[in-house]
């Protein structure tokens, strides 16, 4: 087995892994490992933008003040300061750097609204092609460092950590099913979230929660896995993926209507369409409830030509199913987006072990609290990307037994089997435990969740029967976090317990080999 020395292994080419890629190669060799290409992630696939408190109205407290209300009371609020305060500088670093975001015609920056924000803050490049334009601008730059190796089509299999340092991990090459050790100081999760899981998401293919189930196997701790955040509008159409339309179509002044016509938010929230995503995707997921019938988005009486050029991602993709964006109603429904919860971490993306650091989706800084505010996700890439090369550069390459190695095989003809079983999971955890769940769902769901773990024990060396285990596993997790917390609050909404609790202001740790436990949120600045 080929064996492989670095300062810093990466996984995930995310913004997050291609920030963090980025700053560490300033202090040593740097592996930067990917599921598929290194341009295939959530990141590149962000339509709405990324926040920063940039405008000549606008200041970073308002930006704090915007996250903290959408985090429905548990934001960690040294997380969130950091997170505005640095973002702006980090946007404002990144245009030095060369990058463009559309700006107006007079030179100023383009400055979008979305749901949740005060201001008009979410900065675009393209368009609605942001997290394209920015993940392919950091490409651009790391694919000339020469202390950045790129492993494609390769994925982690395993963590190594030995009295709670991280040693570093087990990759498995997909084109070939050779197997190798990437030694390293500090080994940096950056894989993305979990959506996947769900029958309906907005997510690449590849996101299917492969980090949180490796920290959680190597002893990690992870928090708030019960939130995931349902995007209000995909497209919801028969045969057709439930493809994102970002919510600066709504920032821009696009109504919600029901099949009876009736714009229905305006009686709901003093935002109307621009409430936070969990408010809007509630609203939604009750009022097809109720009419049995799909949402729409109507933007008709909006500029035809400024929607065509602003959304022209949008446009083109809504044209090639036959619908036009500046006439026709649009279907929509709720689909899995965004994983709010996952691998804690403090401040500097450090986890309880170690040299193991976690930054974007896959990780929990405190930033997100109970539902993300719309557009922070690129800024926290940006931000904690960096922190974490901060405090990464520092430490001393670790001495820890080599441990024993079992190779894990690529095996065809298990294939059919982990797809027939990945299928039976998504739709357990849609119809359990999705946007609106209760405890006999959740039971149901966590009984068979159970069946399959112990079917497919974590030490597979068959890659299907592994990846098995890990979703299960990340479906438990979700299934157990969100049985304990028995309240609605954000993206966690219960039928059978439908308002907030003051008694639950507390982030919900999981810890392998330990009873569930709690934790304040930080309010301490």
């Amino acid at each position: 087995m080929k064996q492989f020395d670095f300062d810093f292994v990466v996984i995930g080419s995310g913004l997050a892994g291609l920030m963090a890629a980025f700053h560490a190669s300033a202090h040593g060799k740097v592996a930067l490992i990917s599921k598929s290409e290194l341009d295939v992630s959530n990141s590149y696939h962000a339509q709405g933008g990324i926040a920063a408190a940039i405008g000549m109205d606008d200041d970073p407290i308002n930006h704090f003040n915007d996250t903290l209300t959408a985090g429905r009371g548990l934001c960690d609020q040294d997380a969130v300061t950091i997170l505005v305060e640095e973002g702006l500088a980090q946007v404002r670093n990144m245009i030095a750097m060369g990058l463009e975001f559309d700006k107006e015609p007079n030179g100023e920056l383009l400055l979008g609204l979305e749901g949740g924000h005060s201001h008009r803050r979410i900065l675009h490049a393209d368009g609605d092609a942001t997290g394209k334009i920015m993940t392919g601008f950091m490409l651009q730059k790391i694919r000339s460092i020469k202390q950045i190796t790129p492993f494609e089509y390769t994925t982690a299999v395993k963590i190594f950590a030995e009295n709670g340092i991280c040693l570093g991990i087990q990759a498995m090459d997909y084109m070939t099913g050779e197997n190798a050790i990437f030694n390293s100081k500090a080994t940096i999760l950056a894989t993305g979230g979990l959506s996947r899981i769900y029958a309906r998401s907005t997510n690449p293919h590849t996101a299917t929660g492969d980090g949180f189930a490796l920290a959680w196997q190597a002893g990690a701790r992870l928090a708030d896995m019960e939130f995931i955040q349902f995007h209000p509008t995909a497209l919801s159409m028969d045969g057709e993926d439930a493809y994102l339309i970002s919510e600066a179509v709504r920032g821009e002044g696009a109504h919600l209507i029901d099949c009876l016509g009736e714009r229905f938010m305006l009686k709901l929230h003093p935002m109307a369409e621009l409430a936070p995503r969990d408010v809007v995707a509630s609203a939604i997921f009750k009022r097809m409830q109720e009419t049995g019938s799909t949402v729409f988005l109507c933007l008709k009486h909006l500029k035809a030509s400024f929607l065509r050029e602003r959304f022209h991602s949008i446009d083109a993709k809504l044209k090639s199913v036959g619908i036009d964006l500046t006439s026709d109603l649009i279907p929509i429904s709720p689909a899995a987006h965004y994983t709010v919860g996952g691998v804690r971490t403090d401040v500097w993306g450090q986890t309880n072990i170690s040299g193991l650091f976690a930054c974007g989706e896959v990780a929990s800084t405190g930033v997100m609290g109970a539902n993300r505010l719309a557009s922070n996700s690129l800024l926290e890439c940006l931000v904690y990307g960096k922190r974490i090369v901060e405090k990464a550069k520092d430490l001393p390459k670790p001495t820890g037994n080599q441990l024993p190695i079992q190779p894990v095989e690529l095996r065809q003809e298990t294939d059919l089997t982990y797809l027939i079983i990945k299928n039976e999971l998504s739709q357990l955890m849609s119809n359990k435990v999705g946007i609106v769940r209760n405890r006999n769902g959740m039971a149901e769901a966590l009984k068979r969740v159970n069946e399959i773990i112990e079917h497919y024990p974590d030490n597979q060396t068959d890659y299907n029967g592994k990846k098995i285990y890990e979703l299960a596993t990340v479906c438990r997790l979700i299934c157990i976090s969100a049985m304990e917390r028995e309240e609605s609050r954000g993206g966690h909404v219960r039928s059978d317990f439908p308002e907030e609790s003051d008694n639950l202001v507390h982030h919900i740790i999981q810890e392998k080999g330990k009873k569930i436990s709690t934790e304040k949120v930080r309010n301490n600045i």
